[in-house]
């Protein structure tokens, strides 16, 4: 783990909300102030989301300030809607969020455009629909999370005979990236004409999907792969199999390139992942946030690199 994103984790830890004070109403001196708010702050992901951030708002501290917000449970969808409220109280100029949920933060990010913050929606999309009938325009940024995971299925499917029984953990189910993950990884199963067995919400958590994975092992002991729509639910399918004395029997893929799943790839427990490069993600958003503040236009949806990664990808 890089020393920027220990630090982040150490200080996103002792925090629930604020990793750093946002000045009160507003604008600090003349510059914009962008609020980071992202999803579990125990997901390494979003710890080197907040160091990206962090440094890119080093490199341009002259620009913006940044408030850079989280919450310790990705289901804790009330916390990120008071973290959102807060900021709007604290009077920020712009929200750049990754929402714990597709369509239930609509109506407080409705609140925020109301009231004249820009909002700018990275990593988990928000849902069309509700967006539509709220009358809301926030633009996307992020990658194709069903490309991503198709890619991830199609190299699990090279290590796969036809016919063979998978299992997929999923993420939380009413979350757009979550979705799109499953879907490509039900293509790339498809396509391979591998058999899905099972597939259940592990909620983004290590712990839960250590238990559902040590539960499909035990249901399903023919099966042969555990496609996991993040990273962290892929240690708990790994940890899960390691128990169950199947180490090297069952391949185990991910999404989200997180440190410790490159060293379980390195290792062989791991198969492949993807990364959505989350030391930019956010980056992206607060530059498209701040474009917005200068012009008054609101950005248009950015799509973002996502790559696949194996051990031949890895130093």
């Amino acid at each position: 783990m890089r020393p920027n994103i220990l630090l982040t984790l150490t200080l996103l830890a002792g925090f629930s909300a604020c990793s750093s004070e946002a000045p009160e109403g507003g604008a600090s001196g003349g510059k914009p102030v962008v609020a980071l708010i992202m999803k579990s702050l125990a997901n390494e992901f979003f710890a080197t989301m907040a160091a990206g951030a962090e440094n890119h708002n080093q490199e341009h501290s002259a620009e913006y300030e940044l408030v850079v917000n989280g919450i310790k449970d990705e289901r804790d969808l009330a916390r990120q809607v008071a973290l959102v409220e807060e900021m709007v109280a604290r009077g920020v100029d712009a929200i750049v969020i990754a929402p714990a949920d597709s369509k239930a933060l609509a109506p407080v990010l409705k609140r925020a455009t109301d009231q004249g913050v820009v909002v700018v929606n990275i990593d988990n999309k928000l849902d069309a629909d509700v967006l539509a009938d709220s009358g809301m325009n926030i633009p996307f940024v992020g990658p194709d999370n069903r490309v991503g995971a198709r890619a991830v299925g199609e190299h699990l499917a090279t290590q796969l005979s036809a016919g063979d029984e998978v299992a997929i953990l999923e993420g939380i189910r009413t979350s757009f990236n979550g979705q799109q993950r499953l879907l490509g990884f039900e293509e790339a199963m498809k396509a391979a004409d591998a058999k899905i067995v099972t597939s259940q919400s592990g909620q983004w958590e290590m712990s839960i999907s250590n238990q559902i994975a040590s539960a499909m092992l035990s249901e399903h002991p023919n099966l042969k792969a555990i496609l996991a729509c993040n990273d962290s639910m892929a240690l708990g399918a790994l940890a899960a199999v390691k128990t169950s004395g199947k180490a090297g029997q069952v391949k185990i893929v991910g999404f989200d390139n997180i440190g410790a799943v490159q060293q379980a790839i390195r290792d062989g427990g791991i198969l492949a992942t993807a990364d959505q490069h989350g030391d930019q993600l956010a980056v992206f958003g607060i530059e498209r946030a701040l474009e917005s503040l200068a012009s008054g236009t609101t950005a248009a949806d950015t799509e973002t690199p996502v790559d696949l990664v194996t051990v031949a990808d890895l130093p």
